[in-house]
């Protein structure tokens, strides 16, 4: 049985020597469009700027390559990655577990301020009610309890999934709004 190797994308950026194609769409360093010309031709006027010819297009036809200072354009991208990083934000589930569809309304009170805690930063949560034994005969109630939940949040989320039951656990999905 043979495999065929997946393509990879191109993690590195080729400059001067490492552009192998015959012919590259080219823009000085003043960013100004000089159109398609040799390759050779184009290394030629780097060397002469002082600057490298990097490939900053390799999947275009044919590849866009710009005249630029190599260290300052790595130095950029690097800066602009780093920053793309630090807005990214990993939305987490979080879990909230109601005991019984008998839960007294103190109990409810606590569990919603940790509901509303999760939901302000940002996180979806999970609301989960476990039926032991008979309690399975009391469905109704839990759905019931579960759409009060839904109500007293309204303010801060939406529900995303409406309560269903998996095996003996009910569970729905709350977002923020």
């Amino acid at each position: 049985m043979r495999r065929t190797p997946i393509a990879k994308q191109q993690t590195f950026t080729r400059i001067n020597d490492a552009i192998r194609v015959p012919q590259v769409r080219l823009i000085d360093a003043d960013g100004e469009q000089l159109g398609v010309i040799e390759t050779v031709s184009a290394m030629e006027r780097a060397e002469q700027a002082d600057l490298d010819l990097v490939e900053v297009a390799p999947e275009a036809r044919p590849p866009v390559c710009r005249i630029m200072d190599f260290g300052k354009y790595r130095y950029d991208k690097e800066k602009k990655e780093k920053e793309a990083r630090k807005k990214q934000h990993n939305v987490q589930m979080k879990t909230v577990r109601i005991k019984t569809a008998n839960i007294s309304e103190h109990d409810m009170e606590y569990r919603l301020g940790h509901i509303r805690e999760f939901i302000g930063k940002g996180n979806r949560v999970k609301v989960s009610m476990r039926f032991f034994g008979r309690q399975m005969a009391f469905k109704d109630r839990g759905r019931q309890v579960m759409q009060d939940v839904a109500e007293k949040l309204e303010d801060v989320a939406k529900v995303d999934q409406m309560p269903t039951m998996e095996g003996r656990e009910m569970s729905m999905i709350l977002r923020p709004v």
